[in-house]
């Protein structure tokens, strides 16, 4: 396992994670805004500043995401653009979107398969955009 560690071009992993991190800020203040709003029961409150947690949070994520990504993706010595698809695929749909659908199935979400849609494919997306680009700049 340490190996795999030493293996890693850490500067590619946050390369990586710049892109999956500003796709989200993207989707959801432009692309999506209307329609995750609604999915959270938020389609009438005016758009206010979001406290600092509400950028910072999804950013750790998102890193935390990249960074596991690439360490399966260097330990399973994953090095086409094949391969980076079928393993973001089963990431994706596997963990990252079953995930999301599963958090938004709760009273609090009025409508969570629309917030599972909007959330889980941003993720998907995102983990395609990172596993791309870490197989790239391998």
């Amino acid at each position: 396992m340490f190996n795999v560690l030493a293996e890693i071009a850490w500067l590619n992993v946050l390369l990586a994670f710049v892109p999956y991190f500003l796709l989200g800020a993207l989707w959801f203040t432009l692309l999506f805004a209307r329609q995750y709003k609604t999915s959270l029961g938020r389609e009438n409150e005016i758009q206010q500043n979001p406290a600092p947690i509400f950028i910072i949070g999804p950013a750790l994520c998102c890193l935390v995401i990249t960074v596991a990504s690439a360490i399966l993706i260097y330990a399973l010595k994953i090095d086409s653009y094949e391969d980076a698809l079928i393993f973001a695929a089963i990431i994706g749909l596997g963990f990252l979107v079953a995930n999301t659908v599963n958090i938004a199935i709760n009273p609090n979400i009025p409508r969570p398969l629309l917030y599972g849609l909007i959330s889980g494919t941003y993720h998907f997306v995102g983990i395609v955009l990172v596993c791309i680009i870490l197989v790239a700049m391998k």
